[in-house]
């Protein structure tokens, strides 16, 4: 009987087609449900219906899927940007964070299927390209970007872009009015990390007039205010690595933080920073910041285009990234994110968007 109850009220938030109605709850209200694996034969037995209408609903119907996550999120989004606060004390009130994740697959014969380079070794599957919004302390994942391989491409007649491209291509068609109403674009931040400093994407987050706070890799080209103003602009140019082993005149400050999981602990960081430029970007904010124990190999340098946050509120604003790593392990873990084995994309691309349905209810 409660399960019913509940199952009434996820079809009232939802409002889809009545025809698909009874199977889509049913869907997600099983994945919501704690179980060692979120399989279809699974899923049929959990609600009474047969394993082939879970799998038509997956194969033909991924549109529905996919407007259902950009309405709940708009409508979850205006509920708490009703009354928008500072980001724990930081000078910005919405935060946009993005981040990959890999979606395993057993064997490279599924659809849209390649091999990920990891870090710890290669992983096959899909890629997913995640963007989520924190209003007043709350994440709300938007619609996810899929990567497209190029045999996947020309298979289905679609141009091919690379993640970069793409993404550039979403926050150039993302409209946050459509989220939380009127806002100032000040009061924007974007997180990211290290694998997209992009100049295409540092330069579409600057031309919506939001902040970004990303780190810059170490072959970065920086150049300091003085020498930009002074010298060619196609010279004089370093690593960010070597700008500030050049500028070492520049003071460490001690900066000491909270961790902010169940056992608190405090940790302190030392750091310097100058206003400087990045090439092809513009003026920026540069900020080197290591843990002032052991530092060795864990120094990072972080660029941010608003002039008027200190070293201390970007170091600090760059920690609200980890969001988006718990978010990942969550549906992983709970909501059943990886548990999928169909062949077509098209199902795939059903399942992670009702995942984030039910991580959003």
């Amino acid at each position: 009987m409660q399960a019913r109850t509940f199952q009434t009220w996820i079809a009232h938030h939802i409002a889809i087609r009545h025809r698909l109605e009874r199977v889509c709850t049913s869907y997600l209200l099983f994945l919501m449900v704690m179980v060692k694996k979120h399989s279809l034969e699974e899923a049929a037995r959990f609600s009474g219906l047969h394993k082939s209408q879970f799998c038509t609903m997956l194969q033909a119907h991924s549109a529905v899927a996919i407007s259902t996550v950009e309405r709940l999120a708009k409508k979850q989004a205006k509920q708490f940007a009703t009354s928008l606060r500072a980001l724990k004390g930081l000078p910005w009130q919405i935060a946009l964070v993005m981040d990959s994740t890999l979606q395993g697959r057993s064997s490279l014969h599924p659809e849209n299927a390649k091999k990920f380079n990891h870090g710890k070794g290669y992983v096959i599957g899909h890629q997913w390209t995640n963007i989520v919004l924190i209003v007043n302390d709350v994440l709300i994942p938007l619609r996810p970007i899929p990567y497209y391989s190029k045999a996947y491409c020309r298979t289905q007649a679609i141009a091919y872009q690379t993640e970069h491209e793409r993404v550039v291509t979403y926050l150039n068609h993302l409209h946050l009015e459509d989220y939380i109403g009127s806002y100032d674009p000040h009061d924007v931040v974007v997180l990211a990390d290290s694998g997209y400093d992009d100049k295409k994407i540092e330069n579409a987050i600057a031309d919506k007039q939001w902040n970004f706070i990303i780190p810059l890799g170490k072959t970065r080209h920086v150049k300091s205010e003085t020498l930009f103003l002074t010298t060619p602009k196609s010279r004089a140019w370093c690593h960010i690595a070597t700008f500030f082993r050049h500028h070492r005149r520049l003071k460490w400050t001690t900066m000491r933080c909270m961790t902010s999981g169940t056992k608190r602990k405090r940790m302190e960081f030392r750091i310097r920073h100058t206003l400087g430029y990045v090439r092809y970007v513009g003026k920026v904010q540069l900020v080197c910041s290591e843990p002032k124990k052991r530092p060795e190999g864990r120094r990072k340098y972080f660029a941010c285009n608003d002039s008027k946050a200190t070293a201390r509120q970007i170091v600090l604003g760059y920690r609200l990234r980890w969001a988006i790593e718990l978010f990942h392990k969550d549906v992983k873990m709970h909501l059943g994110f990886e548990d999928v084995a169909t062949s077509s994309f098209d199902s795939v691309q059903s399942h992670v968007h009702w995942v984030y349905c039910a991580s959003i209810l």
